[in-house]
C-alpha cells in the first residue's frame, strides 16, 4: 500500500515537471507576413503596385502599426497608410506603390524596408523596385510581290486562278495587309477585287490566290497587265504602301492545247523603294527646317538608268521612250512640307540592281500646318534596260507637333542667397507660342537646399500668359548652386512630355551677426580671449605688469593706465547734449 502511495506521488510530479515544461517551451505568439521580400520593374514615371498579408497570430485583437524605414530616395505609399486594427486569427492585404521619378535612369533601383508591430513582435518586409526603359524597334516592314503564277493557260472570257506571293524583307512584322486589284480588263471574282493578311512577320512569305475572268477587251490583244495596290502598318500603327503589276499572256479562242506555244518573254525592270528614312529634328514642328534623309534601294531584277526623285509626286505614270523636256515637278503635291535651297526634283544617277543609296533633301514645314500625321508622296523616274520610262510611286509619313513654347524666369530680382537663410524664388511660367498650351504640374527641385511649397498645377496659358510660383528656398551651403523646374504636359498624340529647365543661383557665405551688447553698452568676450574694444579694459602684457608693479613700490600710480570708460549706448537726441566721459 505504502508503495503504490509512492508510485502515484511520482507520477503526480512527473506530469507536473512535464507540464511545465511543455509551457515553457511554446511558441511565442506574434503578427507573420506572407512574403518577407518584394521586387518589381517599372518604366520611368510608372508606379509600381505590391501587396503583402499581414495575419494576428498573437491570440488577441491587436492594433497593427506600419513603419518606413525611410531610406528610400522614390515615394513609397501603404494603404493603410499608419496602422489598423485585426482581430485575432485575422488575416488583411496591405497594398504599397512605389512612385518611378519620370527622370530616373534605366537600371537604377530603390529599397524602403516596411515594419509591421503590435508593439511586442514586428515583422518586416523588404520591397526593391528596379528601373527598366524599354527599348523601341528599329527598322521598318517591307512588303513586295516575291512571285506570281496563273496555274494554267488564260483564254479570253474565261475564269482562271493567279497566285501571289506576298514576302516581308523587312525588319519588322506587318499588319493589317489589304490587297487591292485594278478590275480595269480582268474582272475579279467572289471577293470583288480585295483580300486581306491579317500579319505577315519579317523574313516570312505568304500566297494568296484570286479568280479573274478575262474581259472580252483582252480577248485578241494577247497579252494583259493585271495591276493592283496594297496596304499595311507596323506594329505602331505606322501606315505603309505599295504597288505591283503582273503581265498576263491570253490565248486566242479556238487555239488548240495540242499546238506549242511560245513563252511569254516578261522583261526584266527595276523596282525602287524606301527601305528607311530619318530626319536630323524630332518632333517636327510648324516653322522648322529639317534635312530628311532617304534611303532608296533598288529591289528589282534590271539595272535603273537615269534615275530622278520628284518630291510631292505629281509625275505621268504612262511608261515610254521619254521624250524631249525632262522630268517635270511642278504638278507635286507640296502644300506641308516644301524643299529650301534646291527644286523638288533630286536627280539620283544610276542605281544598280540590289544597290542602295542615302539621298539628302532640305525641307521646311509650313507655318500653317496644324499637329497631325502627313504623308509625302515621292515618284522614281528612270529608263528601264528597254528605254522605257518607268515611274515607281512611294509614300512615307511625317509627324507634325506642336508643342508649348515657354520660358521659366523670375517675375522680380530674387536678390542674395545666403547659407542657412530662408528666402523666396519668384519664379514665373511665360508662353511664347502664338497658341494656347494646357500644362501640367511645375516642380521645382534642387540639391543640398530644403525647398518647400514647390509643386504646383500650372493650367491653361494663352499666348503671352503667364503664370507664377513664391517657392520657399534654404540653400545648405555657398557657392554656385542649380534649380531645376519640370512641367510636365501631354502633347498633341497624347504621349507625356517635360518642359525641363535649369537655373544658375550663387548662395553667398552665412551672414556674421557678431556679439551681442549687454544692457551696460560692454560685449561679453568669448572665452580665453578679450575683444579690443573702445573704452574697454585691454589685455595687458608681461612688461606692462611688471612696470605697474615697480610704479607701485615706489609710490607712484599702479593702475594701468588705460581708459576704463564704459562704453555708452545712448543714441543722440536733438536738443539733448551728448555724455561725455572724464579726461585724462
Amino acid at each position: 500500500m505504502r508503495t503504490s502511495r509512492i508510485t502515484l506521488i511520482l507520477l503526480m510530479v512527473l506530469s507536473a515537471v512535464l507540464l511545465a515544461t511543455s509551457k515553457g517551451f511554446a511558441q511565442t505568439p506574434g503578427i507573420t507576413l506572407d512574403q518577407t521580400s518584394l521586387s518589381k520593374t517599372g518604366a520611368p514615371g510608372q508606379t509600381v503596385s505590391y501587396s503583402v498579408t499581414v495575419k494576428n497570430d498573437t491570440g488577441a485583437d491587436a492594433d497593427i502599426s506600419i513603419t518606413k524605414a525611410g531610406s528610400a530616395k522614390w515615394t513609397t505609399t501603404t494603404f493603410p497608410e499608419a496602422s489598423f486594427r485585426l482581430a485575432a486569427g485575422a488575416q488583411q492585404a496591405v497594398e504599397i506603390t512605389v512612385q518611378i521619378p519620370s527622370d530616373a535612369s534605366s537600371g537604377t533601383n530603390d529599397i524602403e524596408n516596411i515594419t509591421f508591430t503590435d508593439g511586442s513582435t514586428n515583422a518586416s518586409v523588404r520591397v526593391e523596385t528596379v528601373v527598366s526603359v524599354p527599348q523601341p524597334s528599329t527598322g521598318r516592314p517591307l512588303v513586295l510581290v516575291n512571285g506570281y503564277d496563273t496555274g494554267g493557260k488564260v483564254r479570253g472570257g474565261q475564269e482562271f486562278t493567279l497566285k501571289l506571293q506576298f514576302a516581308n524583307k523587312g525588319q519588322l512584322s506587318a499588319v493589317n495587309i489589304l490587297i487591292t486589284f485594278d478590275n480595269a480588263g480582268f474582272m475579279a471574282r467572289s471577293t470583288g477585287g480585295t483580300v486581306s493578311i491579317p500579319v505577315l512577320d519579317a523574313g516570312k512569305e505568304v500566297t494568296i490566290s484570286q479568280n479573274f475572268t478575262v474581259g472580252s477587251d483582252l480577248t485578241w490583244s494577247g497579252i494583259g497587265s493585271l495591276n493592283g495596290t496594297y496596304s499595311y502598318e507596323d506594329a505602331s500603327g505606322k501606315p505603309y504602301t505599295g504597288s505591283f503589276s503582273c503581265t498576263i499572256t491570253i490565248e486566242y479562242p479556238g487555239s488548240s492545247s495540242s499546238y506549242a506555244t511560245a513563252t511569254p518573254n516578261i522583261p526584266k525592270r527595276p523596282q525602287l523603294v524606301v527601305s528607311n528614312y530619318t530626319t536630323d529634328v524630332d518632333p517636327l514642328q510648324p516653322g522648322t527646317i529639317f534635312n530628311l534623309n532617304l534611303d532608296v534601294r533598288n529591289l528589282g531584277s534590271a539595272d535603273a538608268k537615269g534615275v530622278s526623285m520628284v518630291l510631292g509626286g505629281g509625275v505621268s505614270p504612262d511608261a515610254g521612250t521619254p521624250g524631249p523636256g525632262g522630268v517635270s515637278g511642278s504638278s507635286g503635291e507640296l502644300t506641308n512640307f516644301a524643299p529650301i535651297g534646291s527644286s523638288n526634283i533630286v536627280y539620283m544617277g544610276d542605281l544598280a540592281k540590289d544597290a542602295v543609296v542615302t539621298i539628302p533633301v532640305k525641307l521646311i514645314v509650313n507655318v500653317s500646318t496644324v499637329p497631325g500625321a502627313y504623308t509625302l508622296k515621292l515618284s522614281f523616274v528612270y529608263t528601264d534596260p528597254a528605254g522605257n520610262r518607268q515611274v515607281d510611286d512611294q509614300v512615307i509619313t511625317l509627324l507634325v507637333y506642336s508643342l508649348p513654347q515657354v520660358e521659366i524666369g523670375y517675375y522680380r530680382d530674387p536678390g542674395f542667397f545666403n547659407a542657412g537663410m530662408m528666402t523666396t524664388l519668384p519664379l514665373q511660367v511665360t508662353n511664347l507660342g502664338s497658341k494656347s498650351h494646357i500644362l501640367g504640374n511645375m516642380t521645382v527641385t534642387a540639391e543640398n537646399a530644403d525647398v518647400s511649397n514647390n509643386v504646383s498645377l500650372v493650367g491653361a496659358l494663352d499666348p503671352g500668359g503667364y503664370y507664377t510660383l513664391d517657392v520657399n528656398f534654404m540653400p545648405y551651403q555657398e557657392g554656385p548652386m542649380e534649380v531645376k523646374v519640370s512641367i510636365n504636359y501631354t502633347d498633341d498624340f497624347n504621349m507625356p512630355r517635360f518642359v525641363e529647365q535649369t537655373l544658375q543661383i550663387e548662395v553667398q557665405p552665412a551672414m556674421d551677426m557678431g556679439p551681442t551688447p549687454n544692457s551696460d553698452g560692454t560685449i561679453n568676450p568669448g572665452k580665453g580671449d578679450q575683444m579690443p574694444v573702445d573704452g574697454l579694459t585691454q589685455p595687458e602684457t608681461f612688461l606692462q605688469k611688471v612696470w605697474r608693479a615697480i610704479k607701485g613700490f615706489l609710490g607712484l600710480d599702479g593702475g594701468t593706465g588705460q581708459n576704463q570708460t564704459p562704453v555708452t549706448t545712448e543714441m543722440p537726441v536733438e536738443g539733448k547734449p551728448i555724455p561725455v566721459g572724464p579726461k585724462g
